[in-house]
């Protein structure tokens, strides 16, 4: 009996080790694998904090001020227009630099427009600059196949909660300054991960004077637009 009660009580040893080993893994690899899933969330969401900066300094551009809304945003890109400068030519071919100063003694009257419109007619032996409006879906985010303006609107892994914005003009030193700032909470962007640590991040966050989270732009003084994560 007593050799059949060691043995359970080794067998019951071996399991409480291998319990314990366990329980110190998972602790120690439970902030190194929430840090990791953090990340991967937070590289989403900075990008989609880039491209709503992308589209209010856009938007600004024509509109003088930036918009609280997401829909305004959207409508500016899927409707709006932006003022862009080709240049055609080079001032680097002496021929063409010649024959456009003699099209242009021609008629002094002639405006870049009109330069333009004999280019587009087959006269390639032009120099010139000029400002046109181009669509603005024609013009940002070319390079991005995956770009899609409806994900702006919401916080990426929280189910569909909608990005904080806002925008203001504010009187700094006596001049009136556009502002906008984007924000993504970490309570609603880490949404399901491990909620203590999500609360020790926050906490660490507020020591530091920090938001919550991830934001671009700020309402409260002028940052360029600058991101926290910048």
């Amino acid at each position: 009996m007593n050799g059949i009660f060691k043995k359970i009580l080794s067998w019951l040893l071996f399991f409480v080790c291998v319990g314990l080993v366990y329980l110190i893994y998972s602790s120690i690899m439970q902030p190194v694998n929430f840090n990791k899933q953090k990340k991967v969330r937070e590289d989403v969401a900075i990008q989609r904090l880039k491209d709503i900066r992308t589209l209010q300094v856009a938007y600004k551009g024509v509109k003088g001020t930036y918009t609280a809304s997401i829909d305004t945003l959207k409508d500016f890109y899927e409707n709006g227009k932006i003022a862009v400068v080709m240049q055609i030519g080079s001032q680097d071919d002496s021929l063409a630099v010649d024959h456009t100063d003699k099209v242009k003694k021609a008629n002094r009257k002639i405006t870049p427009q009109d330069l333009y419109q004999m280019y587009l007619a087959g006269d390639k032996n032009l120099v010139f600059s000029v400002e046109n409006d181009i669509a603005v879906k024609d013009t940002l985010f070319n390079n991005r196949p995956d770009f899609n303006i409806d994900s702006l609107k919401t916080i990426p892994f929280s189910d569909g909660e909608p990005v904080i914005m806002d925008a203001i003009v504010r009187t700094v030193s006596g001049v009136q300054v556009p502002l906008f700032e984007a924000k993504m909470p970490y309570k609603l962007l880490l949404k399901g991960m491990d909620n203590q640590l999500r609360i020790n991040l926050d906490a660490d966050q507020r020591d530091m004077n920090r938001y919550e989270g991830l934001q671009v732009g700020s309402i409260d003084v002028p940052n360029n637009n600058a991101g926290n994560w910048e």
